[in-house]
């Protein structure tokens, strides 16, 4: 197995981002493609099954991922480093972590991911002390594993899968075991995956995902979102509007002025579902003067008023 960095040539190819992919409901049925609104601590899931495509997302995320490889490669950009993913190679993804998968197989590959949520953690002080002890999804997110290690990982994470289906009280008390063996275990005869520095136009792009996401991951009723178009972001990271524009178009596919307006949908929709504040409280963090200006925005974008919405079944069809 060989573990090496990236280097990119060629034109940039589109990256899909995750919250455009299409829905599988009837229109009017919009569903919020994001797992932080599904009541879970812990699940197990085939790679196979639920591997997404390409996708530069800022991830606004409240759980933790492993994800173990077994097949298949790939080149993963994670914060302003490219990595070259192939078989036995596992990834820790922090929710915060910023990333890019660019598949270079034909097919999606193999592998298992295992996803837990950050109050798992606090119910789990044991499984907590090892992540940060040792650093896992900070210092140490990407691990070449040998053989031996690799073997070990799959049958854990196999059994964390019939656990996981077994159900019962005790099995989310079994599967924080499993995953503190699974840390345990790849330590041992492992190193870290070589780093292949990205370009400066790809830079850009980060940090631009990077402020995004700040500006919207923290909105609230006492910080509103204040930047909402191009001009905003360029002036905050001192380039060109056009410039910048034409970078993230580049890489994504799409401007910055639609990158921003799903962003300020997706939070919409967050805020609509986990808080029980006003329209007119939601739509003064969302950046808007007024409730019906934003009312007319959700429902132009999303087909629904932000009220149908709240009270509609969410069903995300995304799984990490």
């Amino acid at each position: 197995m060989e573990t090496r960095p990236h280097r990119r040539t060629g034109e940039a190819q589109p990256i899909t981002m995750v919250y455009d992919m299409p829905s599988v409901l009837p229109p009017g049925t919009t569903p919020v493609s994001r797992l932080y609104y599904e009541d879970w601590n812990i699940k197990v899931v085939d790679r196979e099954k639920t591997g997404c495509d390409n996708y530069l997302t800022p991830n606004r995320r409240d759980f933790y991922k492993i994800m173990f490889m077994t097949s298949g490669t790939g080149v993963k950009t994670m914060g302003k480093d490219n990595y070259y993913i192939d078989e036995r190679t596992i990834l820790f993804l922090h929710p915060n972590e910023i990333v890019c998968w660019r598949n270079a197989s034909p097919k999606a590959g193999g592998g298992i991911f295992c996803m837990f949520k950050k109050r798992y953690l606090d119910q789990h002080p044991s499984l907590k002390l090892i992540i940060d002890r040792y650093k896992f999804f900070t210092e140490k997110k990407i691990l070449r594993l040998s053989d031996q290690s690799a073997q070990m990982i799959h049958s854990l994470l196999t059994q964390m899968k019939a656990e996981a289906a077994s159900g019962g009280e005790l099995a989310e008390e079994a599967m924080q075991a499993y995953v503190q063996l699974i840390l345990i275990e790849s330590l041992k005869g492992t190193d870290y995956a070589p780093v292949g520095e990205i370009t400066n136009d790809y830079r850009h792009v980060y940090n631009f995902f990077e402020l995004l996401e700040k500006e919207t991951n923290l909105a609230n009723l006492n910080n509103p979102i204040r930047m909402r178009t191009a001009r905003d972001y360029a002036e905050t990271l001192n380039l060109n509007p056009n410039y910048l524009n034409g970078l993230v178009k580049k890489h994504t596919g799409q401007t910055i002025s639609t990158l921003i307006k799903n962003r300020l949908l997706e939070e919409s929709k967050a805020l609509l579902v986990q808080t029980d504040w006003t329209l007119q409280a939601i739509s003064q963090i969302i950046g808007f003067a007024d409730q019906p200006n934003f009312s007319q925005f959700f429902k132009k974008y999303v087909g629904l008023t932000p009220n149908e919405f709240r009270r509609s079944p969410i069903s995300p069809d995304y799984e990490g």
